[in-house]
């Protein structure tokens, strides 16, 4: 195993050096309750339709306001048909009641609505930055567990229930306990054709879905540092999948320059101001994580996912392990010492609040422009958000994905996140640029291969899973 740990067991004082998640708990903190759990305020909060109406009217019925609408925010996304021309209507039955009932709730609150036919509608993850919701040092919640992508800003957002957001909204507050902290570094140079993806699957395979329960992650080194805003956030989002409370990235002068002019981030001097404050967010020198990863960038391949969980992941030119568990096996149909490249697929999906972003949908593009789908492989593309869609589509890549044989498809969850609604035939194996690949996580009986976007575009091509890197330069 490449990559090493360690453990400290010993907390520093407030007079010590901090780290990143420390400052911004710390300026959080209203009342401290004892025993390792505190109040803590909350910034943003998030609803989305599949949960918002139920918080919003459990919390009317209570007779209890939203104490400040300003910061709650609600999109419509999980339920959500991806098929152009999309209302209120969907495929999933009873879908268009939570939709409409989450409308009304919304609108009677007062809170801002991003609705179905919204310019602005689109994956939560996606929108929040996309509009400077989300700030360095705010906190952030929502109903969903990959909030934390946001922790790319340098915020801390992670995921809640319905009661503790009836909770924020009401009072602006959460009781939390104080979880401890991670650092997980990337030193050296990812190699071409080696994506965030990959960085974060090599992380939870080396380290189990479990490794991070109980810690708030910070992701630093060079590899990271390099990284672009949107592959910073596709390694925040994971985080979850490694059972981290959330995953975090200090800001800097590329989380600075997203940031300016963006709707509901700080303007003229306020902005200045801001950064100033921003500036003094990262981890101080000396800081002491209660535990440390250390990973050689340079190590990493392509990854693609064999069985029912992240951890289930190996390189492209990898097999299936021996001495796998037997559920995993029989539920993907693959057996031990499988060449992961034999296996032909069904279906390609490109999208997610993983990777469906503008510079996702690029690196896809390149690989697909003048190449064809394979015979027989069902491949669509859903923009993470409608924003990155019209992005997409002033840029031509909608053509390039359309001539190449995908289906490019409205914003939404719902090709994702199953509940019911759209998905694939039953048993499809379909390499998808998600981040989850539970048992029917992308319908019933889907057999789901995660990977990054250009491994999925090099795959629908292929006909099977494929290694990127043969599409990709001299291999064009």
């Amino acid at each position: 195993m490449t990559g090493r740990r360690s453990k400290r067991k010993w907390r520093l004082n407030l007079l010590d050096p901090q780290t990143l998640f420390a400052k911004i708990w710390d300026r959080h903190i209203v009342v401290a309750l004892g025993g390792g759990a505190d109040l803590v305020a909350i910034d943003r909060i998030f609803l989305h339709e599949r949960t918002g109406a139920a918080a919003l009217n459990s919390l009317k019925a209570a007779g209890r306001p939203v104490a400040d609408p300003s910061r709650v925010f609600c999109v419509m996304d999980h339920i959500v048909d991806t098929r152009p021309g999309r209302g209120d209507q969907t495929l999933m039955p009873g879908g268009q009641a939570f939709i409409t009932e989450t409308r009304a709730a919304a609108i009677e609150a007062g809170i801002t609505l991003f609705d179905v036919t919204d310019a602005d509608q689109g994956i939560v993850h996606v929108v929040s930055p996309e509009l400077g919701i989300v700030l360095p040092g705010c906190t952030l919640i929502a109903p969903d567990s990959h909030t934390c992508t946001q922790g790319a800003f340098g915020a801390l957002a992670w995921g809640i229930g319905s009661s503790e957001a009836e909770h924020a909204m009401a009072t602006g507050t959460l009781r939390l306990t104080r979880p401890k902290t991670m650092r997980v570094t990337f030193t050296g140079t990812l190699a071409a054709g080696v994506t965030p993806k990959d960085m974060i699957l090599t992380l939870i395979a080396r380290y189990g879905a479990g490794g991070g329960k109980g810690y708030a992650v910070e992701f630093t080194g060079d590899a990271v540092t390099a990284l672009d805003m949107e592959g910073r956030m596709t390694l925040c989002n994971m985080a979850t999948e490694f059972s981290a409370m959330t995953g975090m990235i200090a800001p800097d002068q590329k989380s600075y320059d997203w940031i300016i002019g963006r709707r509901y981030a700080p303007k003229a001097a306020l902005y200045d101001q801001a950064v100033a404050e921003w500036k003094k967010l990262p981890t101080d020198e000396g800081a002491v994580f209660d535990s440390d990863i250390v990973i050689d960038a340079s190590t990493i391949e392509p990854m693609v996912s064999w069985g029912t969980s992240p951890e289930h992941s190996t390189d492209i030119s990898g097999v299936v392990p021996q001495g796998a568990p037997t559920r995993p096996l029989d539920y993907m149909d693959v057996r031990e010492g499988q060449d992961l490249q034999d296996l032909t697929i069904d279906a390609a999906f490109i999208g997610s609040c993983t990777n469906g972003r503008l510079s996702d949908l690029r690196r896809a593009a390149a690989i697909l422009e003048g190449r064809q789908v394979a015979e027989g492989v069902k491949a669509l593309v859903v923009p993470g958000s409608m924003a990155v869609r019209r992005a997409a589509e002033a840029e031509g890549l909608d053509k390039i994905f359309t001539d190449a044989g995908f289906e490019w498809r409205m914003s939404g969850c719902s090709m994702c996140f199953y509940a019911g609604g759209e998905s694939f035939p039953a048993g499809s194996r379909v390499i998808s640029s998600t981040n989850r690949n539970f048992e029917g996580r992308q319908g019933p009986n889907i057999r789901t291969h995660i990977a990054s976007p250009e491994t999925v575009a090099a795959s629908a091509i292929a006909g099977r899973i494929a290694d990127p890197r043969d599409y990709q330069g001299d291999g064009k």
